[in-house]
């Protein structure tokens, strides 16, 4: 167990409130586009993790309707 794992850890969605109010002025343009392509790798993160979900729900939606 490290330092790390006694720390709290930030609600859900404060990083993501955090990200959406920082001043883009400041950055460059090349920056900008590291940052879009960051954050649409991170859409296409949270897309597959939503449908590994949706595969897991229909998975246990199959299983107990099948023994019904």
């Amino acid at each position: 167990m490290t330092f790390e794992d006694l720390e709290p850890r930030s609600p859900r969605g404060t990083n993501l409130r955090a990200l959406s109010r920082e001043d883009l002025d400041l950055y460059a343009v090349e920056e900008l586009n590291e940052r879009i392509e960051a954050l649409q790798a991170e859409i296409e993160r949270s897309k597959s993790a939503i449908a590994a979900k949706v595969a897991k729900k229909s998975a246990a939606d199959a299983l107990f309707n099948f023994r019904q």
